[in-house]
């Protein structure tokens, strides 16, 4: 049985955990009973600067409580939520629900770094700084656009199944669809947002989400939505899986190889006079063509025809023609990430292979970790968020507020036991059911996580008619898996979205 991989995490695939104090299993469920039963709620007020104009807001903190229809509580979801102040019209007003992925991570990532109204300061690149970490008012945030509701699903952040309820009942593609849909239900009906303008926006396992929920949002409810956005998108489990008899990733990764290679200067003079673009459409050619089917032949490939192949792949990734024999033309991800700087001493980064890392040993077939993750981007957005939420939304809380894994355990993939998890039906559904929602793809070339050609394939592969086809954009940004820390990709995302809003927005009769 194949069993999909949990390496997805919206930002990791290391677990880390924030916390705000260590606290034993009993503590936190006596806690957790102080923050039950009705929603308890902290507003405050704020305003940011954006594209040149204040907007103020009242921003909402706390829990939304999950029960059952005979009022039984399950579980506790912890959202924040900004209004703009003076909205006006709420049928005008669109209201964005947003979360991460994992399974299993908070909405930290999208929130802190570049949706919501506060930004954790990284460098340009998007490497931290010294401690201790800081955060600022975004003038990149989307708050202009849309009110924003950033939701951490049961398990994440300070979310919790309720004492004696097993958190299992959460843990699983379709039991994490149905909670985040009833949230998204209750606080559009609580908070009178039926007549708004209504978004998805996930990122990583969060997009898997997204297109899950707007086919369940229109089943389980009849909510419409109007646009989706998928940052660093995985619709399709079986294009990331490097697994004997399953060849489908190695052309899908090849323009994300490419774009590494000529990144760290690895490639010909010819090759490198390429600018990105260019050299990415180039290789997403030749994956599509002699390399796909140079791989279908299998071991009834000629060799001269496997001599050309090897000597492309050694033009677009600056690898050795004797180590891609050695690997049969499947270059998996490990392998390259060792063998790319491996003469240097060198490791690159699966998040992000702009950062590099040291093994211990130089020798070895695969990376001793992610350079990208550790010590990168869990220190800054754990010290940021939670400051932010004492310091300025007023909001304390006692449980541990896990950041990444810690509150989730094994993810439940029953329904789609031997075969892949591929959301793109929904999705697909979804659009034939409702033809004016629109759908916005957004990733990165230096991300090896969830590589950029690989939902563009999946999304070609959706069997939509060309008058569904047209209400998908791509966009991509010169950086990795979390786009928002490379500072000019920040900047070009926020114009994008506005475009993407605005464009949106305009078929509204």
């Amino acid at each position: 049985m194949k069993r999909v991989f949990l390496f997805i995490v919206a930002m990791g695939i290391q677990l880390s955990i924030a916390q705000t104090k260590p606290a034993s299993a009993t503590a936190e469920s006596q806690d957790l009973k102080t923050k039950t039963g009705d929603a308890e709620t902290v507003k405050t007020k704020g305003s940011v600067t954006i594209n040149g104009k204040v907007i103020s807001y009242t921003a909402t903190t706390g829990y939304m409580p999950l029960k059952t229809e005979d009022g039984k509580l399950r579980a506790n979801i912890f959202y924040v939520a900004y209004t703009k102040d003076d909205g006006g019209d709420l049928t005008k007003r669109p209201v964005t629900y947003t979360f991460n992925g994992g399974p299993g991570s908070a909405s930290v990532w999208l929130h802190m770094g570049v949706i919501g109204p506060k930004r954790i300061v990284m460098s340009d690149k998007g490497e931290a700084l010294t401690p201790p970490y800081s955060y600022t008012n975004n003038e990149f945030s989307w708050l202009d656009q849309s009110d924003l509701v950033f939701i951490d699903p049961v398990g994440t952040g300070f979310s919790r199944a309720a004492p004696g309820v097993d958190k299992s009942e959460f843990q699983g593609y379709n039991e994490d669809i149905q909670s985040v849909g009833e949230f998204i239900k209750l606080y559009t009906t609580q908070n009178k947002r039926w007549g708004s303008p209504k978004f998805l926006a996930g990122e990583s396992y969060g997009t898997t989400r997204a297109a899950g929920l707007s086919s369940y949002l229109q089943s389980a409810f009849k909510m419409y939505v109007n646009g989706i956005v998928l940052i660093s998108a995985v619709l399709n489990f079986q294009t990331i899986n490097f697994a004997i008899g399953n060849d489908l990733p190695y052309p899908l990764y090849l323009p994300s190889y490419a774009a590494t290679s000529w990144y760290y200067k690895q490639l010909s003079p010819e090759m490198q006079a390429k600018d990105l673009k260019t050299l990415t459409a180039e290789a997403e050619s030749f994956a599509l063509n002699a390399y796909s089917t140079a791989l279908m032949k299998g071991d009834k490939l000629p060799e001269a025809e496997y001599t050309k192949v090897v000597q492309q792949l050694s033009r677009y990734t600056g690898l050795s023609e004797s180590f891609i024999r050695q690997t049969n033309l499947r270059i998996n991800l490990p392998q390259y990430n060792k063998e790319l700087l491996r003469k240097e001493g060198r490791t690159v980064g699966r998040l992000d292979s702009r950062f590099t890392g040291i093994d211990y040993d130089d020798t070895g077939s695969s990376t001793e970790y992610d350079p990208s993750n550790t010590g990168t981007i869990s220190g800054p957005y754990t010290a940021g968020v939670l400051s932010y939420f004492g310091k300025e939304l007023n909001y304390t809380n006692n449980l541990t507020y896990y950041i990444l894994g810690g509150g989730v355990g094994r993810w439940n993939y029953s329904n789609v036991q031997n075969k892949y998890l591929n959301v793109a039906e929904y999705m697909r559904q979804a659009m034939s059911v409702n033809p004016s929602m629109k759908v916005w793809v957004l990733g990165g070339y230096y991300d090896f996580a969830t590589p950029y050609f690989a939902s563009k394939y999946v999304i070609n592969h959706m069997g939509l008619r060309p008058e569904q086809a047209k209400n998908i954009n791509f966009t991509y940004y010169e950086a990795g898996h979390m786009l928002y820390i490379h500072m000019p990709s920040l900047k070009q995302m926020k114009v994008d979205a506005d475009s993407f809003y605005k464009n949106t927005l305009q078929e509204i009769k």
